[in-house]
């Protein structure tokens, strides 16, 4: 994992600077809501998984623009979820990345709209010529990313987890809980690179899908023994709401062990990939072993 930090840095920069050309500036009448949109996605994030979808597109010989407009688009609908995850009516969240979160910094109903904004916009660049000339791999693109974010997807696992505030989920259910609210976007990172280069997407389906999980149990792990500082955001909070994790179901050490085995797993799926894919077998490690 030495390189990883790199890597990384790296990635989260060039990402940055293609979501500063894609994000609409603030002014006019709808400043405001521009500003919120630009608040919430230069916030500070790791950029975990547009850097997932470029290393994916790296594997399979993608660069540029293409893997970065997808990468993007990834990012902006990963930042949309995180404004209307923390409204008042879902988590109700002060702190985001360690600043108030979007809804606290402007008002409710223009953080609303920024979520609204960042959702259209990121599949308006997966459709734009400029993402890829072939048409049939934008759509596969957009196909892809509206199922992974919507309603059997992210947003079905969002409703899942409201509905868990209420019922006792055991752990297969919180799996599929995760599978959706999380994973889907690790998914679709990991096969986007195979999406546009018309490959086979099936390993990296695979390997999205364990990342995305273990990375989740990791998330869970840290609200219970990470550092508020560090993380930016309230710790304890899911044991609070009630939230459905399996460190509830399974306990902390059984958890850490779960989220090792996907981790190892994950890593398995890139076996026929040779050393184009060590990047993400880097990131497979960082997920389990990370503290922020």
């Amino acid at each position: 994992m030495t390189g990883l930090p790199d890597i990384l840095e790296r990635g989260a920069r060039s990402v940055d600077e293609t979501l500063e050309e894609l994000l609409p500036k603030a002014s006019g009448p709808e400043g405001r809501f521009h500003e919120a949109m630009r608040y919430a996605v230069f916030n500070g994030g790791k950029r975990l998984r547009p850097v997932l979808a470029t290393l994916s597109a790296a594997v399979f010989g993608v660069t540029g623009i293409r893997a970065l407009r997808t990468a993007a688009a990834v990012e902006m609908i990963h930042c949309y979820s995180l404004i209307h995850d923390d409204l008042p009516a879902l988590d109700n969240d002060d702190l985001r990345r360690g600043r108030p979160t979007c809804h606290r910094a402007f008002d409710e109903a223009t953080a609303i709209l920024a979520g609204d904004g960042l959702q259209s916009l990121a599949f308006e660049v997966l459709a734009d010529p400029a993402t890829h000339d072939d048409a049939e791999v934008r759509i596969g693109l957009v196909g892809a990313l509206a199922h992974a974010s919507g309603c059997i997807g992210m947003i079905a696992g969002q409703a899942i987890d409201m509905a868990a505030e209420h019922i006792t989920l055991d752990a297969p259910a919180i799996r599929r809980l995760q599978a959706l609210k999380t994973g889907g976007l690790f998914v679709f990172s990991a096969r986007a690179g195979a999406i546009l280069a018309k490959a086979d997407e099936a390993a990296m389906i695979a390997f999205g899908r364990d990342l995305g999980t273990a990375f989740q149990i990791t998330d869970d792990i840290l609200d219970v023994e990470g550092d508020q500082e560090a993380l930016g955001k309230a710790t304890g909070k899911d044991a609070g709401a009630g939230k459905a994790t399996l460190v509830e179901a399974l306990g902390l050490e059984a958890a850490r062990r779960k989220a090792v085995e996907l981790s190892e797993r994950a890593i398995d799926a890139l076996e026929n990939f040779g050393e184009a894919a060590d990047g993400l077998r880097d990131m497979a490690r960082f997920a389990v072993h990370r503290r922020v």
